[in-house]
């Protein structure tokens, strides 16, 4: 063999490397940002400097976000760029067809489609995961070069304390900012980091309304952060959009025991909403996935479903899937979803509860719209593109 094939050979064989090397250097480095809970009431009411300048300067919309509007619904979606139809994340529980019981949605197999970790990968660009609670790294940080959570072993490392401290209690407004301190001492650092995805925590505004001057102050130190992060990195694309919004609800449903006592019996209810953070909802939501014992009881338990107080609509598997983009495998025979005020979840004793005065959470449709924010972004797709919220990175790595 000639020296000239044997060279052509070498290139070949290298071809691959060398263009995922070339991509890498002309992709732009992009920060995302899913803040938890970060509805436009919240914006409009905080003293928010540098998201204003985004806003003014880059693409600004308040768009739908995804039903059940709960975390791993919308997060997973804006990891993945696509509808729970396809990415297969349909709540942060499902009823497991292989074991017949609720379980929470932390498998990453779970993801049936590459998420943006793992097309960045795929195009020769290293990226980073911070999240302030550990369901997210552990669901959705495969292809992550770097991850971490507060709850996270890894959070216990000596680099990690020595310069950004130990990482405080997942129930407090300070884990976001211990978070953010993360990512930026990360981008500081590894100047060859192109994606840097952050994941704050709701905790605040499952405790205070907009107009509570604790929101107030938590937003504000928030937007600091965010200039921080621009002045680290002006040269990088800031992408910032929520899972969802946050209301006050009176009303709390236990399905399973409502239907027993009105003689129509079901297989489980299960709340989108549930997940290990009780302190921030009970694993109260304002939709539920209801499973059948037998599919001939369809019309008597939808029925009887509609006569509770604060029942909104209660759609099929085949309505729910068609008018949410759900995967009709991984939701309920019938879908229930509660008026602004109406959650549904497990009650210990009781098939009612009327809730306190401050209780808040979200998972109804009436949390389902957000701000969206496009900065500094040299490829974006125009603002018509981005009709819901998960769609703010799915043009990125393709």
């Amino acid at each position: 063999m000639t020296s000239f094939y044997k060279s052509l050979i070498l290139i070949l064989a290298l071809f691959p490397f060398v263009g995922a090397v070339a991509q890498s250097k002309t992709q732009q480095r992009t920060i995302i940002l899913m803040v938890d809970g970060f509805g436009e009431s919240y914006y409009r009411n905080s003293d928010m400097p540098n998201l204003n300048k985004m806003e003014k300067e880059g693409l600004y919309k308040v768009v739908p976000s995804l039903m059940p509007a709960v975390t791993n619904v919308n997060n997973i979606a804006i990891a993945t760029g696509e509808l729970p139809s396809k990415n297969g994340i349909t709540g942060n529980v499902f009823l497991n067809p292989a074991t017949g019981k609720e379980e929470y949605t932390e498998d990453p197999a779970l993801i049936l489609v590459p998420t943006i970790f793992e097309r960045a990968r795929k195009a020769g660009v290293r990226s980073a995961l911070f999240s302030c609670k550990k369901k997210t790294v552990d669901l959705m940080g495969k292809g992550a070069d770097i991850a971490l959570c507060a709850e996270c072993a890894n959070a216990a490392d000596p680099e990690w304390v020595e310069h950004i401290g130990t990482a405080p209690d997942v129930y407090s407004k300070e884990v976001s900012y211990w978070i953010m301190e993360a990512a930026l001492y990360t981008i500081k650092k590894d100047a060859g980091l192109g994606l840097i995805f952050i994941h704050t925590t709701d905790y605040p505004m499952h405790m205070w309304p907009p107009e509570s001057p604790d929101a107030k102050d938590f937003l504000h130190h928030l937007d600091e952060y965010i200039g921080k992060l621009h002045a680290a990195a002006p040269d990088a694309a800031i992408l910032l959009t929520a899972d969802h919004n946050m209301n006050h609800k009176d009303l709390c449903w236990d399905l399973d025991k409502a239907m027993a006592a009105r003689n129509t019996p079901i297989k489980i209810a299960i709340s989108p909403e549930k997940d290990h953070y009780l302190k921030h909802h009970r694993g109260m939501g304002g939709a539920s996935y209801v499973y059948l014992n037998n599919a001939a009881d369809l019309d008597k338990v939808k029925k009887v479903l509609l006569s509770l107080k604060g029942i909104e609509a209660v759609l099929t598997r085949k309505e729910a899937s068609e008018r949410y983009g759900l995967m009709p495998e991984r939701i309920g025979d019938l879908m229930v979803l509660g008026d602004k005020v109406t959650v549904f979840g497990n009650l210990e004793k009781t098939e009612s509860e009327q809730l306190d005065a401050n209780y808040r959470t979200h998972g109804s449709s009436y949390e389902a719209e957000v701000p969206l924010f496009v900065y500094n972004a040299k490829n974006a797709p125009k603002a018509g593109y981005f009709k819901y919220n998960y769609l703010l990175a799915a043009w990125l790595f393709r």
